[in-house]
């Protein structure tokens, strides 16, 4: 979303899958014998009342910090809410429809839950009207010492209100400076009235996309000669939650000022890596 400018083996203590620690898919030293399978390493369920903070920060930012987005970015009860098992992000109208007129709730685990390859995946609900720009994301764990886009970024799902019922996902990195280097649009004709899944699977090799189901897949990123401009996906990556409102992408159309507030609605965030096979 930056655009132009743009869980090693089970052990039995529990609490190695939530370190700040970023996990590993390749599984261990099994002699070859062993097969495996994709195992829920770590999920937010969403099944409290606010925001673990173990998993979750705030980023707090002043509107135009990114994409000349018109929300600023609080920490405030009118912005979030985290009730029967989903979290709901608001973008609310707080003045005038125009820059600096709109807050949203933006929520990174950085340094919190990073990951390195694995099946990642969101269920989330969409919300409706020109000016609406959500999206499910994830960036470099190396951004502070490289900058974007050399950190590389995996947009799991992006969503602008002017184009209804169509989801986006894309791949920017520093070989096209930071444009996007490859974007599928998928139609889904129920995203604002119903719960789907966004995910991605991640190897050494490849990022494929899908949505609802790991064999539909969308989109895939796999550069024949991989280098550190193309390929910065061989280190570990965080998570992004976000709505923006209007901006380079979002307000191509306008920003509609009588539909707020407008919620994205997220059921879970969970991750999958390779583990052996568990003996029933």
């Amino acid at each position: 979303m930056f655009k132009k400018k743009i869980f090693i083996f089970l052990v039995i203590v529990s609490v190695t899958f939530f370190s700040c620690k970023s996990e590993d898919e390749t599984p261990p030293n099994n002699g070859g014998t062993l097969p495996t399978e994709y195992q829920l390493v770590w999920s937010d369920e969403f099944d409290g009342t606010t925001i673990n903070k173990d998993n979750w920060s705030f980023i707090l930012w002043e509107a135009g910090k990114v994409n000349n987005e018109w929300q600023k970015y609080v920490e405030s009860p009118d912005n979030y809410k985290v009730e029967n098992g989903l979290l709901h992000i608001i973008a609310t109208k707080i003045g005038d429809n125009n820059f600096d007129g709109y807050t949203a709730t933006r929520l990174s685990s950085q340094k919190k839950k990073e990951f390195i390859y694995g099946r990642f995946e969101f269920r989330a609900k969409m919300p409706n009207g020109k000016g609406t720009w959500p999206a499910l994301w994830m960036l470099g764990s190396n951004i502070d010492q490289v900058d974007w886009p050399k950190c590389g970024e995996i947009d799991i799902m992006e969503y602008v209100g002017y184009l209804p019922n169509t989801t986006h996902s894309n791949i920017h990195t520093q070989y096209q400076y930071g444009n996007t280097d490859f974007h599928a649009s998928i139609n889904l004709d129920t995203a604002e009235e119903d719960f789907h899944n966004y995910g991605i699977i991640w190897t050494k090799d490849k990022i494929q996309f899908y949505v609802d189901d790991i064999t539909n897949i969308t989109n895939t990123y796999s550069p024949s000669n991989k280098t550190p401009n193309n390929w910065p996906f061989a280190q570990s990556y965080f998570f992004i939650m976000n709505f923006a409102v209007g901006g380079v992408w979002g307000g191509i159309e306008g920003v509609d000022g009588d539909i707020w507030p407008q919620t994205m609605i997220v059921d879970y965030v969970r991750v999958y890596q390779l583990r052996p096979v568990k003996n029933e």
